[in-house]
């Protein structure tokens, strides 16, 4: 019988990748978001809203009685200090970056826990290990994330449930560029110069692809990282080692 994963956000950009890995290793995977995709079984799913989540999820538990991996990968950004981040927008962030996560894992432990193993991952950031400019509300909500990973890695260790955070640094997806172009659009700034300067920045002299994020979640739900939990793994081309 193919495992079964669960995936949130997993329309475009690393979620998308990471649904695409997993369907090649024959994984059954479900996709909970609100833009609709063709790849993988998608539940059209408001990840910011807790009740929409874990009827979502109830539904599949009901329909394949199973749940092997978890992972919460919607999320979104924003760049602004805290000066600039009004309660409204930090609500929002908070609701869908951190909320969606509760939500998902609450919904998945109870057939986790009588299957007696699973594997949640949590999509955070390189800022979970440091912080960055102009990113308070941002760094916030992924340090939350990176928290979340341990501390249900150590409160549902006894059932043989594993919980890791992968913290990306910068990674060539649409939530990229659409930061770039919001930023080009305030600054009329170049935004090949701007790509050119985030490459430039990382240590491997390049950006990061949704695929090979993907990998690193595919190892992580695997038997082959059975005695890894509550960890934070870092893909970030080499830059919070600076």
């Amino acid at each position: 019988m193919n495992k079964v994963a669960i995936v949130t956000g997993g329309s475009f950009g690393i979620g998308l990748a990471i649904v695409e890995k997993l369907l090649s290793l024959h994984y059954r995977v479900f996709n909970l978001d609100i833009a609709h995709s063709n790849v993988g079984e998608f539940k059209h799913c408001d990840v910011s809203q807790v009740q929409e989540v874990k009827n979502a999820i109830a539904t599949i538990v009901n329909d394949v009685g199973r749940v092997d991996a978890l992972i919460s990968n919607a999320g979104k950004h924003l760049s602004a200090d805290i000066e600039h981040t009004d309660e409204a927008t930090l609500d929002q962030l908070f609701a869908l970056n951190v909320k969606g996560a509760y939500a998902a894992i609450q919904a998945v432990l109870p057939s986790m826990k009588a299957q007696r193993s699973g594997s949640v991952v949590l999509m955070s950031s390189d800022q979970a290990l440091i912080a960055k400019k102009n990113s308070f509300a941002y760094n916030l909500t992924k340090n939350a994330l990176a928290s979340m990973a341990k501390t249900t890695a150590l409160d549902y260790a006894e059932y043989g449930i594993r919980a890791n955070a992968v913290c990306p640094g910068t990674i060539e997806t649409p939530l990229f560029h659409n930061a770039i172009d919001a930023y080009c659009a305030r600054s009329g700034a170049n935004k090949a110069d701007i790509v050119a300067e985030e490459a430039a920045m990382q240590p491997l002299g390049r950006l990061g692809k949704a695929e090979e994020v993907a990998a690193l979640v595919a190892f992580l739900v695997s038997d082959e990282a059975a005695f890894i939990t509550g960890s934070l793994q870092s893909i970030d081309g080499g830059y919070t080692a600076q």
